[in-house]
């Protein structure tokens, strides 16, 4: 596991140009470390992420361009093993835990929703201000919120500009837990060794399977589950793994219930 902190909380972790070109850097690297199974993000207190830097968007569309610059580039991670539709930024294919520790904003909030799944302290609070600032989503957001908060929360979310906060965003299906704030990293640090405890080869095609169905239709969908469950059983099973798994996942419940 590996804890990746937005660091700038002077600025509520708003992503300037060098910060992006830092976090794709940083989450490229952990991709190719065979040492990290899953990586979860956070930010600085007080914030999560207030999106792009508004001053340096202000001053010469600086972060803009660097996330057209990194798109192209997260587009060609892709095509080499990389996640599909992932935010290009969290340039890797690995499963990412979001971490909310206070307010996740526009861009930020699109962050955040290219996490697996996401943690909120009882400090975040979440806001699509897009068309507050003049600017259209770019990474995401309109696919993503969609999927989290249903098309009519996610619309009125980005038609207001209001803020939702922690125990709404838990209603609505855009977290899937709430903790107090000095419980927010150690509750994602166990949860990140429990995928670390999973079958890493099965939980990378599971995860692209999900990426993958998500762009298509519902009946395509199927389909989609269909190839790639005869593509990663085409070397057939162990009967022995299969049985210790079993015998662990039994033994993991009794504990758990």
């Amino acid at each position: 596991m590996a804890t990746v902190t937005l660091n700038r909380p002077e600025a509520r972790n708003a992503l300037s140009t060098a910060l992006i070109r830092e976090l794709t850097a940083v989450t490229g690297a952990l991709d190719a470390d065979d040492g990290v199974d899953v990586v979860v993000l956070t930010g600085a207190d007080p914030a999560f992420c207030a999106g792009l830097d508004l001053k340096e968007l202000g001053r010469d569309g600086g972060p803009l361009r660097a996330v057209g610059r990194d798109r192209g580039a997260g587009a060609e991670r892709r095509e080499a093993g990389g996640r599909p539709g992932r935010f290009s930024v969290l340039s890797t294919s690995k499963p990412v835990i979001g971490a909310v520790n206070g307010a996740a904003v526009t861009g930020g909030l699109e962050l955040a929703l290219n996490c697996d799944f996401l943690v909120a302290s009882e400090r975040a609070v979440f806001a699509d201000t897009h068309a507050r600032v003049g600017v259209h989503p770019l990474w995401g957001l309109t696919v993503l919120l969609p999927q989290a908060v249903g098309i009519r929360r996610a619309r009125e979310m980005s038609a207001t500009g209001n803020f939702v906060d922690a125990r709404r965003a838990l209603e609505w299906g855009l977290v899937n837990a709430v903790v107090p704030h000095d419980e927010l990293l150690p509750c994602v640090q166990r949860l990140a060794a429990d995928v670390a405890s999973v079958d890493q080869r099965a939980l990378t095609a599971i995860l692209h399977t999900y990426d993958t169905a998500a762009s298509v239709t519902a009946a395509e969908a199927w389909e989609v589950e269909a190839r790639a469950a005869a593509a990663f059983h085409g070397g057939g099973v162990n009967p022995a793994e299969i049985e210790q798994r079993r015998r662990s996942i039994v033994e993991r419940g009794r504990e758990q219930v």
